[in-house]
């Protein structure tokens, strides 16, 4: 009995393959329609105002701490503030990319190489969320009264983002479970003479 068992889970891995393909497609096709929402675009300024690779898509990056409106808040003159700055614009790019990227992950069976190419740009992403680490200083604990605070104590932003060591784990994945699909479609594809 106790072989039985570890032989079924043994034989999970492609249960587990499945799931993580799907994790990322789930993942990336809901957060990416969030992003159309200004509470979701207002809750990613810190880290693309911080990010020397990003803060360029804003018109006013280093003025973002003077306009933040928390999750479920509403202040007039913030939501303006982040739509005179290109908050929304930026948001609405990136919600895009999200939204395409679920979709190339998901098309494996039918697209395996182009699925790989999503893969391949999920994990790209994830190297860019994860700098976020070093460049955003909400990732950290501030220093208010308690003396936990900075490295290693992860703020709310930093646990966000430090879950993509995970999505970056299974973009490799299926990656290479893409790539595979491809090469064996290849090789069994019959030879046309003409």
């Amino acid at each position: 009995m106790k072989t039985t068992f570890l032989n079924t889970i043994a034989n999970l891995d492609k249960a587990g393959k499945t799931v993580l393909r799907a994790g990322i497609v789930i993942v990336f096709l809901w957060i990416g329609g969030l992003k159309f929402f200004p509470y979701e675009a207002d809750g990613i300024v810190p880290f693309v105002a911080n990010s020397p690779f990003m803060s360029g898509f804003y018109n006013n990056p280093q003025e973002y701490k003077e306009h933040v409106n928390k999750e479920g808040e509403l202040i007039p003159e913030n939501r303006q503030w982040n739509i005179e700055n290109g908050t929304y614009v930026f948001a609405n790019g990136l919600g895009i990319l999200l939204i395409a990227l679920g979709v190339l992950v998901g098309m494996h069976h039918w697209a395996p190489l182009s699925s790989m190419i999503g893969s391949m740009l999920v994990f790209v992403l994830t190297l860019g969320t994860l700098s976020f680490l070093i460049t955003t200083p909400e990732s950290w604990v501030p220093h208010l009264t308690d003396q936990q605070y900075g490295f290693p104590f992860l703020s709310g932003r930093g646990r966000l983002v430090l879950k993509d060591v995970v999505i970056m784990g299974a973009s490799i994945i299926t990656m290479s479970e893409s790539a595979a699909l491809y090469l064996k479609n290849k090789k069994n594809r019959p030879i046309t003479v003409r």
